[in-house]
């Protein structure tokens, strides 16, 4: 079965295995009382990248179905910059994962500092909200091929999390 007169995902090539870059700064309505970065908005900007990301590979419309193995390394400050970047890193049938990554920067120096990482789940919708193939991404060297195994690993666990909760 196609998609609109578009072969099978085994056969469909990704449009651009090249990475989303978003920046952003730090204002104080971003901020807590420490004057440090909402969690929830840092979240809301790597869903953000990691989604646009999964568009441009795929030419598909994407919805979130889960986040893995987030880890807050350090916290931005208000009037930080942020870069928040998001790769195509593992892709199944419907489904494509990014790894995304934030760092904060000097505006002074531009000096990167990571500051947050995760693994974001897409599934590729229709218009009628039922999931779609998306291309594959095949590893090409041995960093690829190792955040594909790891995406992998994360995937597989999420099904068997899935599949304990319908039993």
């Amino acid at each position: 079965m196609s998609y609109e007169g578009e072969p099978l995902a085994q056969s469909m090539e990704p449009y651009s295995t090249e990475p989303v870059t978003l920046i952003e700064e730090v204002f104080p309505q971003d901020t807590n009382a420490y004057d440090t970065l909402f969690g929830g908005r840092l979240l809301s900007l790597m869903d953000k990248a990691g989604g646009i990301a999964c568009a441009k590979f795929a030419h598909r419309e994407f919805v979130t179905i889960s986040i893995d193995t987030l880890t807050f390394i350090a916290p931005a400050r208000q009037g930080d910059l942020l870069e928040v970047t998001g790769q195509v890193v593992f892709t199944s049938s419907h489904t494509a994962c990014t790894k995304v990554t934030a760092y904060t920067m000097s505006k002074a120096t531009w000096e990167k500092n990571i500051i947050c990482e995760g693994y974001f789940f897409f599934v590729a919708i229709d218009s009628m909200m039922r999931p779609i193939p998306v291309p594959q991404f095949k590893p090409s060297n041995d960093d690829e091929h190792e955040e594909w195994e790891k995406a992998k690993g994360i995937r597989e666990n999420m099904l068997k999390q899935k599949a304990k909760r319908k039993a």
